[in-house]
């Protein structure tokens, strides 16, 4: 059993989704889970939405969904001939999920909206592709993740139920107990399972997301549960870059990596690999391959346990940080008592600082943009501190930085 993850940039037009079926295709007597996120900037579209339900503009998040709806049927369109109907049918059930939702108000926080709203762009993405896979002589089982991947209610950063989603893998996977009859064929040596990254459930059926850009951790957690061979993640370059190409032109491509060096490299945010997605591969010794759905013949960059010297230096920029300043307010030094409390605070939040600096009488906290929490840690803190907080900041990282930099 193998794992593949396919980002949105590799869905994000009719003519990535055919070559996703291209890729599949010399995959053929392989069994596989495949994860595929939601297409192109969809997610981002679908925050746009539940930004304006939450700020009580219903006519306006409408308006956007709307948009969003269009598009994915218009994909469908192009892709699809004889699954069209079907595949329409799907659609409009997961377009209903939502509008159902953005007709009330809101009355609980902004997390839980967000995800009932943003999960919406896998199913999409997932049900469109599936569609097109299997009328593509790509035989494939769509399964909803939400059936299988039980999660807490900490909305956008959920946590993992890891025992009932275990059970729930092997049963589907592993047994086939959900496949039609006309799928039955996949439970023997070969076939495909589709499903969605970056969302779960709780067990009263309430969506979640895993944080954002989970889908690579979601395919972590098959390939753990399902001890499989090895995970696979799709994307757009070569590979791992020393730096986001985009950004700088100049970074270079690096050919094998260890799980140590990617953590530290996504905790900070490089875009390459979700946080999370390690630990469970790092656990069971799971090879994790990077490759490029543009040219499938590439190498990619392999992760591993296996030690790497020699790298080049490694730039991570991660945008939407906020600085909190914190000063004692009567000029005690900040010791293990108002630390205790602040990490306290932290814990009730479900929240973690990028980074801590301490001072005598002072604490610098540079935190992601998340506006509820960053409010409510400002309010709490302002108990025992005085508070700032400066806004709209990007935190740079350089790992082996050598004086070529300058």
């Amino acid at each position: 059993m193998k794992v593949f993850k396919f980002g949105g940039a590799s869905v994000s037009s009719v003519e990535r989704i055919k070559n996703v079926a291209a890729i599949l295709r010399t995959y053929s007597n392989e069994r596989l889970v495949v994860i595929i996120s939601a297409m192109g900037k969809t997610t981002n579209a679908l925050e746009k939405v539940t930004e304006a339900f939450f700020r009580g503009e219903k006519d306006q998040a409408l308006q956007l969904f709307e948009g969003i709806k269009q598009q994915h049927l218009t994909t469908a369109k192009y892709l699809l001939v004889e699954n069209y109907n079907p595949c329409y049918k799907q659609l409009m059930d997961f377009f209903t999920e939502v509008e159902w939702l953005l007709h009330d108000k809101p009355v609980r926080n902004y997390d839980y909206y967000y995800d009932q709203v943003v999960c919406v762009g896998e199913l999409l993405s997932t049900g469109i592709v599936s569609h097109y896979l299997n009328e593509a002589g790509v035989k494939n089982h769509w399964l909803d993740v939400r059936d299988i991947l039980r999660t807490d209610d900490n909305f956008r950063d959920a946590g993992v139920d890891w025992a009932y989603t275990e059970e729930k893998i092997r049963m589907t996977v592993e047994s086939g107990e959900k496949m039609t009859d006309d799928s039955r064929q996949m439970t023997g040596k070969r076939g495909i399972y589709l499903t969605q990254g970056f969302i779960g459930s709780t067990d009263e059926n309430e969506s979640t997301t895993l944080g954002r850009e989970g889908s690579d951790y979601t395919a972590a957690i098959f390939a753990n549960l399902l001890d499989a061979e090895s995970l696979t993640i799709w994307k757009d370059v070569e590979g791992v870059m020393s730096a986001d190409p985009k950004q700088f032109p100049e970074a270079t491509f690096i050919s094998d990596l260890s799980f140590n060096e990617v953590i530290e490299m996504a905790y900070y945010g490089a875009q390459v690999i979700h946080p999370k997605t390690i630990k469970p591969l790092q656990n069971k010794n799971i090879p994790l391959h990077v490759k490029c759905f543009t040219d499938a013949s590439l190498p990619g960059t392999t992760i591993s346990n296996k030690k790497v010297k020699h790298l080049p230096p490694i730039v991570v920029i991660k945008e939407k940080q906020v600085l909190m300043h914190l000063h004692s307010q009567d000029f005690s030094f900040v010791g293990e008592k108002p630390m205790s409390r602040l990490y306290e605070m932290f814990a009730q939040l479900r929240f973690r600082p990028n980074l801590v600096q301490t001072g005598a009488i002072s604490v610098q906290l540079c935190l992601d943009e998340h506006p509820d929490k960053v409010d409510q840690l400002a309010a709490d803190a302002s108990s025992i501190f005085d508070v700032e907080l400066e806004r709209g900041l990007s935190l740079l990282k350089i790992r082996y930085f050598n004086n070529d930099l300058l």
